[in-house]
């Protein structure tokens, strides 16, 4: 039988972030709707068009799905420790900032936050944008982790202080109780 490492987690959402245009600064939020194929409502990454997302828009960074963007707080509070750059959970521009749970893993792999089910594309990497807006160094502190990128495969609304699972392999999705008020 196929011996599958063990997955990360399960860890918790400890915030929320929307962007209502590119370049804009995010706004915390204690909620926010998923939707399956087009992203968060009311973020600046949501397509808005008829049907799912294209598989491909642009070129360089802005080609490919991004429904949402996660990152783990310990990575900030790395950054912080590390390298002296206090970044800010607005700050660092991902839709969804997590504790105890290891993003990296999750690239091609389902999991569940709350009743949504999402598909981890590619790590988030830090951009030369992001560095611009936020100090010098940020690159470097944040390389390979800065987040993910995941696409939305089963709608629904996610709260902070959801659980975040990740799904075994051809698992049915749990059900998970919604997060205290």
């Amino acid at each position: 039988m196929e011996q599958h490492p063990p997955l990360p987690g399960p860890g918790r959402v400890t915030s929320l972030h929307l962007a209502a245009h590119t370049g804009e600064p995010t706004f915390r939020v204690a909620q926010a709707r998923a939707v399956a194929g087009h992203g968060l409502a009311g973020d600046r990454n949501y397509w808005a068009g008829e049907g799912p997302r294209p598989r491909r828009r642009g070129t360089g960074r802005a080609s490919g799905v991004c429904d949402v963007t996660l990152i783990e707080t310990e990575a900030l509070e790395a950054l912080a420790r590390e390298h002296g750059i206090t970044l800010t959970s607005a700050e660092c521009r991902r839709n969804v900032v997590c504790r105890d749970i290891r993003l990296n893993p999750l690239v091609d792999q389902e999991f569940q936050i709350g009743a949504v089910i999402l598909r981890g594309l590619k790590l988030s990497e830090p951009c030369a944008r992001l560095e611009q807006l936020v100090r010098p160094g940020l690159i470097r502190g944040l390389l390979h982790r800065g987040g993910l990128r995941a696409e939305v495969l089963r709608g629904g609304t996610i709260r902070v202080g959801d659980r975040i699972l990740p799904l075994p392999h051809g698992a049915r999705p749990l059900r998970v109780p919604a997060a205290p008020p």
